[in-house]
């Protein structure tokens, strides 16, 4: 049985009329993609276009899922929406604070101990309101996912980068943060400039050691970091139809790394085959009821170029297999053409950890394939030079292969089984040794390789391949063995050649699992208690913000005037800081210490207009904060840019910063500004920046009268007493006005639900 059955079926019965629809207008037919997003319209019926690149859309996502990173402060602030069950079927995971070092059992156990807190209280608070939740060790966020809750034609946000892994099952899935989770959990609906479109038709077929991993490291190297930024990717052609569902997920997962906002595949055979696989046949049913809405029109097959904004053709026969590195996705070398590279840059050719596993490559197909090479090791004899770990994807994979002696085949090689965790994905690896900053090479089935990513050593050369290729090159232990031509010399002396990898792309046992991992909400949530300690370090209840009292603001002090580039690194940062997500007291500490002071150009040391001395800008805010003074940044070009992160508007807002003034805002960071109730003022002329002086009391006019498109007025009182005056724009719409009056866009969804702000 299939989790939100009646709302999927309620998404295929709209779908028909909404496709429709948007042909009429659009006057031509549909790519796949279109048909997905006209066809989740937060207005419903679609009744304009949307240009591409251009028009901002609302949209009404069918669910939200977040990891427990991001989940914290996503959750604290959906509770001040005063709404008894989230809007939308929404997920926890209890991935991303598993740290990898001994091995699964002792890890995940050290895991539990460490996190209890923030592991109870998101437990509780799914309880109560409505959430599935995924315990620790249950699996990897995306996996899960694509195992119980993607499904054809349907969209869905999550608070990590590598949410399009469900593409792979025909679903629009888009990467966001915490405050967009929020707003969609609590009823609002969720901003998106409607993406281009880049079309990559496939032909022929995978075979040998070629995996559709190396479609995706294919890919990377001809778009680079940056060549999907602002696009939607849809895979299409009979070569698309030739690859299983989760390797077309592998694809869209790591399409993150060309910056792609989400990629997707069409809806098929084996799409419905994985579907009935994980006992959703009738999610497979329903979407083969409407199969003709679930991929582009057959014009757009005829002549993709007329309906792509950009188009890649890659005949899969002739793909070799690819790795891309070091220190970049992007850098990508097929294997006939790796050794030489290798020896040409001096990278380290000894293979120090051979890693297969995480969230892009852990599926069934993907283990049996890996476990084909391993069981060869063990029947020619050959000993394995490098260390080798397994990070299973679910505790479904995990039972399953395990079940069938994968794992049993893995520890004959000297394999270490992980947590079902993201693990050294994403840097939770105590690398014994990493200390040390030896240079060393290191091959994984991740999908990032940047400098320290995986274990903090900047000298580690990281490289992303298949997991085949991993395995084979673990077993030869250097990275320039190529398993296609070079041969091995066994413990016998003998020379030996590996064979081409075999799997099965499902389990001919079906899959099984003892305990999932799954923690359905309370029938009762009346009776549930949200678990956060008052005097918890990590996690802290939050309060509603307060409502803009009406009037003018007058005498605010300037906190910063930051000087050139102020990202949301600059504004919040990450690093050790991320314990704090859950308590925005603690991480309020952070706010600000990474941006350039304009007058003495250091960072986090400000002038303390109350005592005349300069401190950390966290510090002197508090301060201002403490005597019931107002406060204003002021920043340079594009602040706010870099990750949707909503702690760099909440700890501004949190402290008593009362406006934020720049020459240009990041647009999603204007955005959350906004939703929390701050000013956001761009200046009309940019020359005026250079008027604000260290001490100035600077005063806002105008918001009596705050209307879309009326500028405000800033008044400068300098402390020589002269003023000066000048124009501010902002980009406010009415809705959002009323967001700022009410003191955050949350606290508007707790009046229409009558609760009390």
């Amino acid at each position: 049985m299939a989790f939100d059955l009646d709302m999927i079926k309620g998404v295929y019965a709209r779908m028909q009329e909404r496709v429709e629809a948007a042909r009429k207008i659009e006057g031509r037919p549909l790519t796949l993609a279109e048909k997905i997003l006209y066809s989740h319209l937060w207005e419903g019926t679609p009744t304009q276009v949307y240009e591409r690149g251009k028009s901002y859309v609302d949209f009404a996502p069918d669910r939200v899922a977040m990891q427990d990173a991001t989940a914290q402060m996503a959750l604290l602030q959906f509770m001040q929406a005063g709404r008894p069950q989230v809007a939308v079927p929404s997920t926890v995971h209890c991935d991303h604070l598993i740290q990898a070092e001994v091995g699964a059992s002792q890890d995940l156990k050290n895991a539990v101990d460490k996190n209890k807190e923030v592991y109870d209280f998101l437990s509780s608070v799914s309880n109560k309101y409505g959430l599935g939740f995924w315990k620790a060790g249950a699996g990897i966020i995306h996996q899960v996912v694509l195992e119980n809750y993607a499904f054809p034609g349907g969209m869905m946000i999550g608070t990590d980068s590598h949410t399009p892994n469900a593409g792979g099952l025909g679903m629009i899935a888009i990467g966001v943060g915490g405050a967009d989770a929020s707003d969609v959990m609590s009823g609002l609906a969720w901003e998106l400039k409607m993406p281009r479109l880049i079309g990559v038709k496939l032909t022929g077929k995978l075979s040998g050691w070629t995996a559709a991993k190396d479609v995706i490291l294919w890919v990377a190297g001809q778009l680079t970091v940056k060549g999907g930024t602002g696009y939607i990717v849809e895979y299409f052609g009979e070569g698309a139809e030739s690859i299983s569902a989760t390797g077309k997920a592998t694809i869209c997962n790591m399409g993150a790394e060309i910056g792609a906002t989400t990629s997707i595949f069409a809806y098929d055979q084996r799409s419905a085959a994985y579907l009935r696989a994980t006992e959703r046949a009738d999610i497979a049913d329903a979407a083969d009821a409407v199969k003709e809405n679930l991929r582009s029109d057959e014009e757009v097959y005829a002549d993709p170029a007329k309906y792509f904004d950009q188009l890649i053709e890659l005949d899969l026969s002739t793909l070799e297999p690819h790795i891309n590195g070091p220190f970049t996705p992007d850098l990508a070398w097929p294997l006939s053409k790796f050794a030489t590279a290798v020896r040409e840059n001096g990278w380290p050719e000894v293979l120090s950890v051979g890693l297969i596993g995480s969230c892009t490559n852990s599926s069934y197909e993907d283990v049996s394939r890996a476990a084909s090479l391993a069981q060869q090791a063990v029947d020619k004899k050959l000993a394995v030079s490098s260390e080798y770990t397994i990070t299973p994807g679910s505790e479904l994979v995990r039972y399953t292969v395990d079940r069938d002696g994968y794992l049993d085949t893995f520890a004959q090689i000297g394999g270490v089984v992980l947590a079902n965790a993201c693990g050294p994905c994403i840097g939770q690896w105590a690398r014994h040794g990493a200390e040390k900053g030896e240079k060393n090479s290191i091959i994984t089935s991740f999908n990032r390789n940047f400098s320290k990513r995986a274990d903090g050593n900047p000298n580690t050369h990281s490289f992303v391949a298949s997991p085949e290729i991993v395995t084979a090159m673990s077993i030869a232990g250097r990275l320039t063995f190529d398993p296609r031509t070079d041969k091995l010399i066994n413990k016998d002396g003998e020379e030996v050649m590996l064979d081409e990898p075999s799997g099965l792309e499902l389990p001919i046992k079906g899959y099984a699992v003892e305990d999932a991992g799954y923690q359905a909400p309370a029938e009762d949530p009346s009776q549930v208690q949200v678990l956060v300690s008052p005097t918890s370090d990590r996690l802290q209840l939050l309060a509603p913000f307060p409502e803009w009292e009406g009037t003018d603001l007058k005498g605010l002090k300037l906190l910063i005037k930051a000087k050139g580039k102020c990202t949301t690194d600059h504004i919040s940062m990450a690093g050790p800081w991320l314990k704090y997500r859950g308590h925005l007291d603690n991480i309020s500490n952070n706010m600000l210490i990474g941006a350039v002071n304009y007058y003495n150009e250091k960072t986090n040391t400000v002038k303390n207009q109350l005592t005349g001395q300069y401190s950390e800008v966290p510090a002197v805010q508090r301060d201002y904060k403490a005597n019931g003074i107002g406060t204003i940044v002021v920043g340079d070009e594009n602040y706010g840019e870099g990750s949707s992160r909503e702690h760099a508007a909440m700890e501004p807002r949190f402290l008593g910063v009362r406006a934020i003034l720049t020459k240009s805002f990041a647009r999603i960071h204007e955005t959350n500004l906004k939703k929390q109730g701050m000013l956001a003022l761009t200046f009309a002329n940019t020359a005026d920046y250079d008027k604000i002086q260290e001490d100035d009391l600077i005063d806002i006019l105008g918001l009596q009268s705050f209307s879309e498109g009326q500028p405000l007025t800033i008044v400068l009182h300098h402390s020589d007493g002269s003023t000066e005056e000048f124009p501010v724009n902002h980009t406010y719409n009415e809705q959002q006005i009323e967001w700022f009056k009410a003191g955050s866009a949350l606290n508007i969804i707790r009046k229409s639900v009558g609760a009390s702000v």
